[in-house]
């Protein structure tokens, strides 16, 4: 009807947008529909290499690394599409920190440390939880605040204060038995941190201590983060059937993905080994 009438006065009776007229007389819809069913596999298959839990930001990154000419806005629809969900919400949380003791609170001194530009400047740790059908098991990690890197984790059926040191020195261990002069590990003013056993380890390794303000969760705001991030992307994925089970499945999360191949945005979409060896 071209012939006789104009074509936004078809578009308009028809109720459809002029730029769309003009895609589908071009082909251009059959092009990319064509091109959407070449990367649906491709977008499964990268899905599925992440532990199914990137969302569209950081599939685009993967996909583009791979080589795919991709957008955010796309990648987004096909994942929506195909059912591909990055992200679940949490549930019950257990309290892990207990700030009502007798130790000794130590000042917050992250915020004077001024920009932490370097690994092994700042440290940050913290203890969270992970249910179990056997009750529920803990988890203290030690996380360098540059690089995002666990460099130290330890488990334990209760809340007392032998696996947060053994979090601590395994991460020592893993930057070759020494600390760097001048380095800081901040935590929440739980009891652990403050009993006399673990300041006792930073003491004998030269570690300057640090602790968050009374109910200011933003202090400790990485080591959170990085609890956020395993319970959204790992935990409320799983039904763990004893502590075995979950120490399993955490420790291999941790140390051959979220080390070793997790996207960080923060660190120039690096995983946090590869960003510590471009800094060396």
């Amino acid at each position: 009807m071209k012939t006789a009438h104009s074509i936004t006065l078809l578009c308009e009776t028809l109720e459809v947008s002029r730029s769309g007229y003009h895609a589908w007389a071009s082909g251009a819809n059959q092009r990319r529909a064509r091109a959407d069913q070449t990367l649906r596999p491709k977008l499964r298959a990268v899905f599925a290499a992440t532990r199914q839990s990137y969302g569209y930001p950081r599939m685009t990154v993967e996909l583009r690394a791979k080589g795919e000419r991709v957008g955010k806005t796309r990648v987004a629809r096909l994942m929506r599409e195909e059912g591909l969900q990055g992200r679940q919400r949490g549930r019950f949380r257990p309290r892990t920190t207990d700030s009502n003791h007798n130790g000794p609170i130590t000042p917050n001194r992250l915020a004077q440390a001024g920009p932490i530009t370097a690994c092994d400047q700042v440290w940050q740790t913290d203890i969270t939880y992970l249910p179990t059908r056997a009750g529920w098991l803990y988890l203290a990690v030690v996380i360098d605040a540059h690089s995002k890197r666990v460099l130290g984790w330890a488990f334990s059926p209760s809340l007392e204060t032998g696996f947060v040191i053994a979090a601590l020195l395994m991460a020592i261990r893993r930057r070759g038995g020494r600390c760097a002069p001048g380095l800081l590990l901040h935590s929440d003013r739980g009891v652990q941190y403050a009993s006399e056993r673990f300041r006792a380890q930073l003491a004998a390794h030269r570690i300057t201590a640090s602790m968050s303000r009374r109910g200011n969760c933003y202090d400790n705001a990485r080591a959170e983060a990085f609890f956020s991030t395993l319970k959204i992307e790992l935990v409320y994925r799983h039904d763990f059937q004893d502590h075995d089970h979950a120490r399993q499945v955490v420790f291999e999360w941790i140390e051959a993905f979220y080390n070793l191949r997790r996207r960080h945005s923060s660190i120039g979409n690096l995983s946090p080994v590869d960003f510590e060896n471009l800094k060396n």
